[in-house]
């Protein structure tokens, strides 16, 4: 394609390839375990994994169902029959030289989801097992293979070329992975490998046909689809506008110098030369099936924002909680503690205290100590008036470290001070302490009244209410 054009007429055309592992304890074809991560090379395998001879194919029948429960939160139809070919191609972390994957029955087909409004069309989604992992020591002249990963179970979705930017492909990856971890599918971790995406990325001028695609391989985490497409996109501009041509090719990322780079020629499907599995018969997905599978799916975070709303949480934080999982499911069990707490005050200590104490330390709030209980415990002091909140910011620390804040606050007499003859005491010396802010106030400076209700509050050592201690005060200045 060659196109001359202006750098703002151009329009990025993206679909996304993203693969899941699957939450089984076996993997798709063998009895090898999946729980290889973090394990010594090599040790996760078996005839079957090392494509010795002999050895036959047995499908793993929770990774079916899984598939079927992907599909339909997916919106794919699912029904009738699939069946596994055989994907050859000759490469190091292959050992049988082919994959099992479905070629013209995928298990599910012509499903979307919604993005910022917008459907996103899901072409197909497929089961197929891993391939293993080439490793390449730095400097050294040879690689190394490890297989603990061929065999482990995927499913590979397909969508439709309807993304159109980088933040929206990011979003698009965000939902996904929400749904896979809701329907408990995949943990749809990138950061070990159990999430990964290829970007097909394009420009054209509307209107026109669609530009020649390049793919981008591989890529382990949002922030690098995000980059890889952004830098893509531009270069692809860059090309079409001084005349050149954009040639189909298979491309990798460089996270650190923050480009692509061509690694081959892309391969077409006769390529692979496709084949029907001869030792795997093909799956009739029955009705009775599909709904004994549906009545195991959990809710689904669209589901999840419309109740968080409903409840009284604004759009923006339900749109943030729902796609994530640990955090939903903690506000769901802090609020099952404590149903009298309003969402909104419960999920405005989770965004920002909550959040910022993690964020300080690099910890997730799976991997603290702060329970559930805990939080909606510290939450319903605050709210009823036990502890102000600045004695809760301060307690927090301890609280996220797995101390109880109610015994905290017990053990240590920081209930708050509701003896009114107590305050009035301290509202009386600060006026004393200071006449002119008292003049100030008394001649309308109505402002002025905060020099003295800080001295009120340190005298109280943060006991007092501070409800109560504004009533006072106005009632002393006569306001």
């Amino acid at each position: 394609m060659s196109v001359p054009a202006s750098p703002t007429d151009l329009q990025a055309v993206i679909g996304l390839e993203v693969h899941l592992h699957l939450n089984t304890r076996t993997k798709i074809f063998s009895a090898a375990s999946t729980d290889y991560f973090g394990q010594e090379p090599n040790t996760f395998t078996d005839p079957l994994t090392l494509g010795l001879p002999g050895t036959l194919p047995t499908l793993n029948a929770r990774a079916v169902d899984l598939a079927i429960m992907f599909g339909l939160a997916l919106g794919c139809d699912v029904s009738g029959f699939t069946q596994f070919h055989r994907k050859n191609y000759f490469y190091p972390d292959a050992p049988k030289n082919f994959q099992l994957s479905q070629y013209d029955r995928p298990i599910a087909r012509n499903g979307a989801v919604m993005v910022d409004g917008e459907r996103i069309g899901i072409t197909r989604a497929h089961l197929e097992d891993d391939a293993g992992k080439l490793m390449h020591p730095l400097y050294a002249p040879y690689s190394l293979l490890d297989l603990n990963r061929a065999g482990m179970p995927l499913i590979e979705m397909v969508t439709e070329p309807e993304l159109r930017s980088p933040e929206q492909a990011r979003k698009f990856l965000t939902l996904i992975r929400a749904v896979a971890q809701s329907l408990g599918v995949s943990e749809a971790n990138p950061e070990e490998g159990q999430m990964r995406c290829d970007v097909n990325v394009s420009v054209h001028r509307p209107g026109t046909p669609f530009g020649t695609k390049v793919e981008v391989k591989n890529l382990n985490s949002f922030r690098s689809v995000q980059r890889a497409l952004e830098y893509e996109i531009a270069r692809q501009t860059r090309v079409l506008q001084a005349g050149g041509t954009i040639t189909q090719d298979t491309m990798g990322w460089d996270d650190g110098g923050g480009r692509t780079f061509v690694m081959r020629t892309k391969e077409g499907e006769a390529d692979y030369r496709y084949f029907p599995e001869p030792d795997l018969p093909p799956l009739d997905i029955t009705p009775e099936w599909i709904e004994r599978v549906r009545a195991q799916m959990p809710e689904l975070p669209d589901r999840k924002r419309e109740r968080y709303v409903a409840a009284g949480l604004r759009e923006a934080d339900a749109d943030a909680i729902s796609v994530d999982v640990p955090q939903s499911r903690f506000l769901d069990a802090a609020l099952r503690h404590d149903p009298k707490l309003h969402v909104q005050k419960l999920a405005n200590w989770l965004l920002t205290d909550v959040a910022g104490w993690l964020a300080a330390r690099e910890q997730s709030l799976t991997a603290s100590h702060l329970t559930p209980e805990h939080l909606a415990s510290l939450v319903g002091l605050v709210e009823a008036g036990g502890i102000s909140g600045k004695m809760a910011k301060d307690l927090l620390p301890e609280v996220m470290e797995g101390a109880d804040p109610a015994a905290l606050v017990q053990e240590r007499g920081l209930s708050v001070v509701t003896d009114t003859a107590a305050i009035e005491a301290a509202v009386d010396a600060a006026m004393a302490a200071n006449p002119a802010a008292v003049e100030q106030v008394r001649a309308g400076n109505l402002k002025a009244a905060n020099a003295l209700f800080g001295p009120v509050m340190k005298a109280m050592n943060g006991q007092a209410g501070p409800d109560v201690v504004r009533q006072v005060l106005n009632a002393r200045l006569g306001l």
